[in-house]
């Protein structure tokens, strides 16, 4: 389809067109509309307003430009899709030049998420984000920032302070409206703003936030108190099951830890299981609370829970290049902008004092290439997903709190919120040994009186490693210098939150993993799946990680590749608990079973993989739908499409339509009477692991509806009832003619600003939002567009952009970015990749001088201060 931005059309040719249109018109047409022509001129003369304003803040992309404290000209090579290939002569510059490119094209991003990860967002947007700015303000992610800045190298801290000058140069050239849409819109409202100059601390905080969306199984804690008070321990255990070791293979397959180091070729292991007692209705309730106001926390700082990524590398031996292939396409939320901006870093002559020449996608805000390759080695993200936060019930007395027996003083901190047409809000922020107390925002926020915090007798404390300051951002400068496998795993070592897998692949032939990042130890009385008494010592954690040599890792696997997909990592063996709330695995599997069944795989081979939409459950639940018997005609329609369905999920597929549909209505009849409706099902790999448990028990609870007098339902009751009922849901969205059913029509894209595509104004919200996409794929799909089957089937997150390096020929390699590289809503370069995106299209990937050349479209020169004649 095409994409719904605006034309991108200057004011003059905006007045022709009209213009020429009226000329058009018949003589008497013309006579009677004299009397609208002040009309029409005011109409049109805010439209060319409209148009000038949003166009005002695009970027120079030719010529010559002056950047404050270069020390040599950069040259800024963009091609036709605007991606940005940078050269210099030295690493400070070419950062320095990052800075100002990043905000060239993203400055209101930056911005906005530098709020966000201080706490601050309610000086732009008023009293609706102090509930997220007080969560943040308690956890503190700045004032672990601020730390961090000085445990980072000298090298890392002087990048970080160049890509800040160069962020500088730009805004000190200009004014708000010149800088962003969004400023005008926002200043237009009253608020009078004016960014303030960019900090390295800045560009840290920004890893808070990935490392929150990242951060693993801490919902999961909460769900798990608030199911087990709803059904029970027993059955709470049936809706969370173990991860299928033996069928779905870890990304790691060989060795174990050997006197604390993780050695490929050995074998041991070791393991803890912990019993705890039920929790009270009190503790459940500020449990509850917290799981609550968490879940409100804005878009743009991560939903934490289904998130997920595929990678995949393979060895030359399965090529047919003969040379390693790797392959990453991260999983996140979708928004306006999307999170990444391609980027290249080259210097014109690479040497130790220039050694940069590396090209992928960077986060704007933050110096150097987060992912992608240099010109020695590829590498890909996915997420780990350790257990690295535990909540913790607190027992609380006014200033005291309760720890083996005594009571001691609790830390605390004032915090001053202000906000943007209101009065400031003061915070005051309480720490036990454990961590910061998030139920303590619930009670600020609350009407006095009614919740008043002397009256609480337990309270929840957060442990969370990204809390414990760490030189992570040294992690990213040495993976962009990395040359070879003892390096990259160098590099990878500083890496502490959030904790990642790591697919590796050099041009010398070989591939690994590597998972890095601090995972705590805990004690013998914690296992961290849920939330543990506090005024326990045995449920504190250690004060240990599990050593960066004893994580996993493989070189050259026997196998012949490597695939991370957010499975376990590595057999339940293993002497360190890493987490049990695991993907289960259905991505990872499908991956690993069409590269097995293949002999050689090229660049082609692994863009189609990326683009598998087979459902990964739909195999084993589609025979019981079909033995269900329905009357032939108009109940059987759906049903029909089924028998000759090969499971695929194209956005033109009846059969997905009606199988997704029967899906999110069994989970409904199935769990909906029994569930507290904040823990309904969403769909995803956990409920295909339940629910292929109950397809083996017809007559299980439940199945069930508890809301039927006098009635038991089993399962092929339920199995027939949603088919008649996803029947008429379709008949009643798109069409009584099986015929007209289309997938794509239900599952669509819509790409929304976090902030004023939120703000309930109609044409500020067609400004920066666009929507419309009709996509294949689904939860836990290779291609993994998912939806929440408790919301409804739009797509909640999808691949954040599409990866393949050639390791054979650099230029051979293939790129795609959910969304385009500017966050300017005027910029032709706003969405122009979705379109392709969305048809399971890429973009070629220059990397050498020559292919960069030949791809250019234009070229802007930044030149140092005192250059520009």
């Amino acid at each position: 389809m095409t994409d719904p931005t605006p034309d991108s059309v200057s004011p003059r040719t905006v007045l022709r067109r009209g213009w020429a249109a009226y000329r058009g018109w018949p003589g008497a047409a013309r006579l009677t509309s004299y009397g609208v022509v002040g009309l029409v001129v005011v109409l049109v003369a805010g439209l060319v307003t409209v148009v000038t304003l949003a166009r005002r803040p695009l970027p120079q992309d030719e010529g010559r430009a002056t950047v404050a404290g270069l020390e040599g000209e950069v040259e800024v090579v963009r091609d036709e899709h605007g991606i940005p290939q940078l050269y210099g002569d030295s690493l400070t510059d070419l950062v320095r030049a990052q800075g100002y490119v990043h905000a060239q094209e993203r400055f209101f991003e930056m911005d906005v998420r530098r709020h966000a990860t201080a706490g601050r967002l309610a000086e732009m947007f008023g009293e609706d984000a102090v509930e997220s700015d007080s969560y943040v303000r308690t956890m503190g992610w700045r004032r672990v920032a601020e730390q961090e800045l000085a445990l980072v190298r000298p090298d890392t801290r002087a990048a970080l302070q160049a890509y800040a000058e160069g962020v500088n140069a730009y805004l000190d050239e200009h004014s708000p409206s010149e800088i962003a849409v969004e400023y005008t819109v926002l200043n237009v409202g009253g608020l009078d703003y004016t960014p303030e100059d960019w900090t390295p601390v800045d560009s840290l905080a920004w890893l808070k936030a990935m490392a929150w969306d990242l951060r693993g199984n801490m919902q999961d804690e909460i769900d798990r108190v608030l199911v087990r008070s709803a059904v029970g321990p027993e059955r709470m255990r049936a809706l969370y099951p173990s991860y299928p070791f033996d069928e779905h293979e870890p990304i790691v397959g060989q060795g174990t830890v050997v006197d604390g180091v993780f050695e490929q070729d050995a074998s041991t292991g070791g393991t803890r299981n912990p019993l705890r007692p039920a929790w009270t209705a009190d503790q459940r309730a500020a449990l509850r609370e917290v799981g609550a106001g968490l879940g409100r926390m804005p878009d743009l700082l991560g939903e934490g829970d289904g998130i997920g990524s595929n990678s995949w590398v393979v060895s030359g031996d399965r090529t047919a290049t003969g040379a390693p292939l790797l392959a990453n396409d991260p999983h996140l939320g979708v928004g306006m902008p999307g999170v990444w901006t391609q980027m290249g870093l080259h210097c014109r002559r690479v040497s130790e004092d220039c050694p940069l020449d590396v090209a992928g996608f960077t986060f704007s805000g933050v110096p150097g290439v987060i992912i992608g390759h240099n010109a020695d080695i590829a590498w890909g993200f996915t997420n780990l997903a350790p257990d690295v936060t535990d909540l913790y019930l607190e027992q609380v007395r006014g200033d005291e709190w309760r720890s083996d027996g005594a009571w001691r003083p609790l830390r605390t901190r004032i915090e001053t919120i202000e906000v943007a047409d209101g009065e400031d809000v003061e915070l005051t922020v309480r720490s036990t040994r454990h961590g910061p107390i998030l139920s303590d925002v619930a009670d600020e926020l609350a009407d006095v009186g009614e919740r008043a915090r002397e009256d609480r007798e337990f309270a929840v404390a957060l442990s969370w490693t990204a809390l414990e300051p760490a030189p992570t951002a040294d992690a990213i400068l040495d993976l962009n210098l990395a040359t070879d496998w003892d390096s990259f795993r160098a590099a990878l070592s500083s890496f502490a939150a959030p904790s990642q897998n790591v697919v590796y692949a050099d041009r010398e032939g070989h591939i690994g993993y590597q998972a890095p990042g601090r995972v705590p130890i805990r004690k013998s009385g914690n296992d961290g799946t849920m939330p543990s008494a506090g005024w326990r010592p045995e449920n504190d954690w250690t004060g240990e990680v599990v050593p960066y040599d004893g994580l996993p890792n493989v070189l050259d696997p026997d196998e012949g590749f490597v695939v991370a997909a957010n499975q376990a990592v590595i057999g339940d063996d293993y002497p360190y608990r890493l987490t049990d709330d695991w993907d289960h695995g259905w991505r990872s599997q499908r991956i690993r079973d069409v590269l097995s069944a293949a002999d050689r795989v090229d660049v082609d081979a692994m863009l189609d993989l990326q683009l598998d939409d087979r459902h990964p459950f739909a195999p084993l639940l589609t025979p019981y739908l079909l033995d269900v018997a329905l009357p032939h005609g108009y109940w059987s329609g759906g049903q029909d499409l089924l028998r000759d369905w090969d499971f695929d999920q194209s956005a033109d597929s009846g059969a997905a339509a009606y199988y997704n549909v029967v899906w999110r209505t069994l989970l409904a009849r199935t769990f909906h009477d029994e569930l507290p409706e904040d823990q309904w099902p969403d769909g995803g790999q956990r409920w295909y692991a339940v629910v292929a448990a109950l397809l083996e028990e017809p007559d299980d609870p439940w199945w069930d509806d508890t809301t039927t007098a006098d009635v038991v339902e089993d399962r092929d009751t339920i199995l027939e009832q949603v088919q008649r009922e996803a029947r008429d849901e379709l008949t009643r969205r798109q069409s009584r003619d099986p015929a007209g059913w289309t997938w794509g029509h239900l599952h669509r894209l819509e790409l929304r600003s976090p902030t004023l595509g939120e703000s309930g104004i109609g044409p500020v919200e067609r400004l920066v939002n666009r929507g419309g996409w009709e996509v294949g794929g689904g939860s836990s799909t290779v291609d993994a567009s998912a939806w929440d089957a408790a919301e409804g089937y739009e797509v909640t997150s999808a691949p954040s952009m599409r990866m393949v390096v050639s390791l054979d020929d650099l230029d051979a390699s293939r790129w795609i970015n959910l969304t385009g590289v500017s966050g300017h809503p005027a910029s032709d370069h706003y969405t122009d990749q979705t379109d392709l995106w969305a048809r399971g299209e890429s973009l070629p990937w220059a990397f050498s001088s020559a292919a960069v050349e030949e791809s250019s479209a234009h070229v802007l020169t930044l030149v140092p201060g005192s250059s520009v004649e």
